[in-house]
């Protein structure tokens, strides 16, 4: 029933872990915080749903940052006038920012599929460095 040092998880186990990345695409780090309280005995459906916690927590603090000097720049660069138009970087900007979204939204949707049906699996697939950050948090 092992493969090498790790037991081969339970089909609870596995549905659980599935859920903590499917649920990323839905309530963002909601869904794989809960996920992550409730079983971080599990060290299976822990090192899953730290995964997905710790991507959905990166995204949403790179999109706030990224809003942040956006809407500073905004700040700063509106004319005083009232009846002055805007800036025409906001109308290049706008949807540049919009685009970054729909990836970042594009890339946890892909994300979630991906490694929810590898955790369906019973697989302990990494993903690209943050799943070395998540083995040394659930000391897998």
């Amino acid at each position: 029933m092992e493969t090498g040092t790790k037991p081969e998880p339970t089909p609870d186990d596995r549905t659980l872990a599935m859920l903590a990345q499917i649920l990323q695409a839905v309530s963002g780090f909601w869904g794989p915080l809960v996920i992550y309280i409730v079983k971080r005995d599990n060290r299976f459906v822990a090192f899953h749903a730290v995964q997905a916690l710790i991507w959905q927590i990166g995204y949403m603090v790179v999109a706030f940052g990224s809003m942040i000097v956006f809407f500073t720049g905004i700040a700063f660069h509106m004319p005083a006038a009232n009846s002055a138009p805007p800036p025409k970087a906001i109308f290049i900007a706008m949807p540049l920012i919009w685009l970054f979204f729909m990836g970042g939204w594009a890339v946890s949707i892909t994300l979630a599929i991906i490694y929810g049906i590898k955790a369906n699996r019973g697989e302990w697939a990494a993903y690209p460095v943050i799943g070395r950050w998540a083995r040394r948090i659930v000391g897998a």
